[in-house]
């Protein structure tokens, strides 16, 4: 032990007598690590997110959406600036489902009514739908106040809305909304409830939804049946269009995960019947798109480490060099430490202790430099955002939220450890294979 202890001390010591040095040459370690963690950092904070996003939307269901066909597909396509496009899910698809998965624990229909709402004087777009009660638990939707569809709203036909965050934000900044009439298109609605945030609105799930869910208004579905009907009017850049279509989605959940790619399957035969040749109707798996997204995310970090760990790799050869570089500057104490009796094993081992040294420490600045880095760079890149010369740069719905893991850590500095052997062992071979009368004529 006290053999150890007097190696490491001459080791440390002779560090210390060079501390630029030192510092410089493990900057590559340092740099290398930090890079490791970060980029880690970056493409967990990014998985998460997607994963977050995409579970969101129930691990556990099967979404069938109403698509609008190519215009060749459509009725009429030519060039008329009026027209009535009919297309996608019908009651008839709703009522073939549900007899036909009778093993699902839930169908849920969803019927896109109005899009223009209005409050007093103000006026905005957003996206209101008739559905059950059911969908709030299907669709994992969150009550922030008041309360959602009943059973009772249902049976009565009542004229009664719950809004998302957006809507609630925008025409009640200062108000409370519960009790309030709003007007979907020409029809007066009572809210009733407002929907807390949801994330998929500038998440990777809001590309699977196709909209922003918290500008979204629910009734139920036989009052947007009843003072809705089926045509959607569009106006657009002074020209008019309408669409017929009955439902907007259904949703048909599985029992369990491990039966949803089978659900799907026979979910996809059902509506390959009607809709096979006109294309309206597409079919969207949660649990599938999650898998995929995994093994995605998860060659996507394998990739990002592989180019950081180049970092690695350079500080590693410099370390080399440098004590390359050291072994022919210390000949002479080499040689006199030789002439003093010690073995090659002594010699290998002081320079072992000071290349690992170097790597290690410089991996414990790398840790503490990534991490910080990590912590900053969500503010970083919010500044840097709204910097004149790179505001255009970024998207609006951008987002960075990097997430440290443990595992990059001690793999950073393991590999820091590893880069210190590795490229230690031929300069200290190097070192101990100095003839012992020859060095001490070195001048």
């Amino acid at each position: 032990m006290s053999y150890l202890l007097e190696v490491t001390r001459l080791g440390l010591g002779n560090l210390r007598r060079h501390k630029l040095r030192s510092v410089l040459t493990s900057l590559g370690v340092i740099l290398g690590v930090a890079a490791v963690i970060v980029v880690v950092a970056i493409g967990e904070g990014n998985k998460r997110a997607a994963l977050r996003d995409i579970s969101a939307l129930g691990a556990n269901n099967i979404i069938i959406r109403s698509q609008k066909p190519p215009e060749s597909a459509s009725p009429g396509g030519g060039g008329m600036r009026s027209m009535v496009i009919k297309y996608g899910l019908t009651f008839q698809d709703l009522r073939r489902i549900e007899a036909s998965m009778t093993d699902a624990d839930r169908v849920v229909p969803v019927k896109s009514a109005g899009s223009e709402v209005s409050f007093d004087s103000q006026r905005a777009l957003a996206q209101a739908f008739g559905t059950t009660p059911a969908l709030a638990s299907v669709a994992r939707l969150r009550i922030q106040s008041g309360r959602y569809l009943t059973d009772e709203d249902m049976a009565a036909q009542a004229p009664v809305a719950v809004i998302g965050s957006e809507v609630a934000k925008q025409f009640f900044p200062n108000l409370d909304p519960i009790g309030q009439d709003i007007r979907v298109d020409q029809q007066v609605l009572r809210v009733v409830g407002v929907l807390a945030p949801i994330g998929l609105a500038g998440g990777s799930g809001s590309a699977l939804v196709g909209r922003d869910l918290n500008k979204d208004i629910h009734m139920p579905l036989p009052t947007a049946e009843r003072q809705f009907g089926n045509v959607v009017q569009k106006r657009t850049a002074g020209s008019f269009s309408a669409e017929e279509v009955e439902l907007y989605e259904i949703y048909v959940v599985a029992p369990n995960t491990d039966v949803v790619t089978e659900v799907a399957a026979r979910v996809e035969r059902i509506i390959d019947v009607g809709h096979e040749a006109t294309g309206d109707a597409q079919v969207i798996v949660p649990w599938e798109l999650l898998e995929n997204a995994k093994k995605a995310l998860l060659v996507w970090n394998i990739m990002l480490i592989a180019i950081a760990a180049i970092s690695l790799l350079v500080g590693g050869i410099g370390i080399m060099n440098i004590m390359l570089a050291s072994v022919t500057e210390r000949t002479r104490e080499i040689g006199i430490r030789r002439a003093l009796g010690a073995t090659r094993r002594d010699i290998v081992t002081q320079f072992m202790v000071e290349t690992g040294s170097l790597s290690v420490l410089g991996g414990i600045i790398g840790i503490m430099t990534g991490v910080i880095t990590s912590r900053l760079l969500e503010t970083i890149v919010g500044i840097a955002s709204r910097l004149p010369g790179l505001k255009g740069a970024f998207n609006d719905r951008f987002s960075l939220q990097p997430e440290v893991t443990l595992w990059s850590i001690v793999a950073s500095v393991a590999v820091a450890g590893g880069v210190g052997i590795v490229f230690g062992i031929y300069p200290a071979i190097v070192a101990s294979r100095k003839d012992p009368i020859q060095a001490l004529r070195h001048d």
